[in-house]
C-alpha cells in the first residue's frame, strides 16, 4: 500500500537499533528522507548506513544542546521536519517505590522530557506549514500496571502528554499519537539479554504472557509508527495504539 509519505522528511530520535532502526528502514521504503539521532555514535553510523539515512546526529536527547543541534542540522540538511518520532526511553535504577530522586530523574528525562523537548523544538515549524505528525513511543506499561514504578509513571505521563499535544496542535493541522509496544525482541535489547541469561524462565514468560506465543518484532511496531505518520491516518490524533500481540490486559 502506498501510504503517501514520499519525499517527507523524518527525524527519528533514539534510532540506532531495535524499533528505531526498523522505523528508519520503513520510512525509507516509503520514499522518505530520514535523519537519525542517538547517543551511540558507532551504532548510529552503522544504522544510518543500513537504513540509507540522509543524516546521522550523535547526541543525547535528554540534553538541551544536543536536541537543539539535531533539529538544526536536520533542518539544514533536509529543509524541514514533517514527521518526528520520539523513541528514547528505557528503565533504569531501582524499580521500586524506594528509588532515589536520581533514578527518577534519569527515567523521566529519557522517557518523558526528551519527547517534550524534541516536540517543543519541531512544532513551531509544523504549525507554520499547517501540517506534521509526531509519534511518541510509549509502552503497554504506560497503559496498565507492570514493570518498574518509575518507568510505569513516565510512560503513562508520555501518553497523557501526547493527548494534550494532540488537542493543542490539531487546529494547526498537526497530528500527535503514541504507540504502546509490548515485549519486543531484537539483538542486544533487554529481552535478548534476559533470554540469554535465563532461557527457561523466558520460555515460561512467553507461554504465560504472550498469547501469540512469541515476542514482537521491531518491524511490527515500525509498521504502526509509519502508518500513524501517514495521510492514511488523517483522522487519527491523540490516540495510543497498542502493538502487543494481545499481551496487555487493559480494556482501554
Amino acid at each position: 500500500m502506498d501510504l503517501g509519505l514520499a519525499d517527507q522528511s523524518v527525524l527519528l530520535v533514539g534510532a540506532s537499533r531495535g524499533i528505531g532502526l526498523a522505523g528508519a528502514k520503513a520510512f525509507a521504503a516509503e520514499g522518505c528522507r530520514t535523519a537519525l539521532m542517538a547517543r551511540d555514535a558507532e551504532g548510529l553510523r552503522s544504522a544510518a548506513r543500513e537504513a540509507g539515512a540522509a543524516l546521522a546526529v550523535a547526541g543525547d536527547a535528554t540534553r538541551e544542546e544536543d536536541a537543539a543541534r539535531a533539529v538544526r542540522e536536520t533542518l539544514e540538511r533536509l529543509g524541514r521536519i514533517d514527521v518526528l518520532v520520539n523513541l528514547v526511553g528505557g528503565s533504569r535504577g531501582d524499580p521500586g517505590i524506594a528509588a532515589p530522586d536520581s533514578d527518577w530523574d534519569a527515567v523521566l528525562a529519557s522517557n518523558l522530557r526528551a519527547a517534550v523537548r524534541m516536540t517543543r523544538l519541531v512544532e513551531p515549524g509544523m504549525r507554520e506549514r499547517g501540517s506534521g505528525a509526531i509519534i511518541n513511543v510509549s509502552s503497554i506499561f504506560g497503559r496498565e500496571w507492570g514493570g518498574a514504578v518509575s518507568y510505569n509513571a513516565a510512560k503513562a505521563a508520555l501518553i497523557a502528554y501526547t493527548k494534550s499535544c494532540a488537542r493543542d496542535l490539531a487546529p494547526a493541522g498537526v497530528r500527535v499519537n503514541s504507540v504502546a509496544p509490548g515485549s519486543v525482541l531484537f539483538p542486544g535489547g533487554s529481552w535478548d539479554r534476559r533470554r540469554r541469561a535465563d532461557p527457561e524462565g523466558i520460555d515460561g514468560f512467553v507461554k504465560r504472557e504472550l498469547p501469540l506465543g512469541r515476542f514482537g518484532r521491531p518491524e511490527e511496531v515500525a509498521a504502526a509508527i509509519v502508518f500513524l505518520a501517514s495521510p492514511r491516518a488523517s483522522l487519527i490524533t491523540g490516540a495510543c495504539l497498542s502493538v502487543d500481540g494481545g499481551q496487555s490486559r487493559s480494556l482501554f
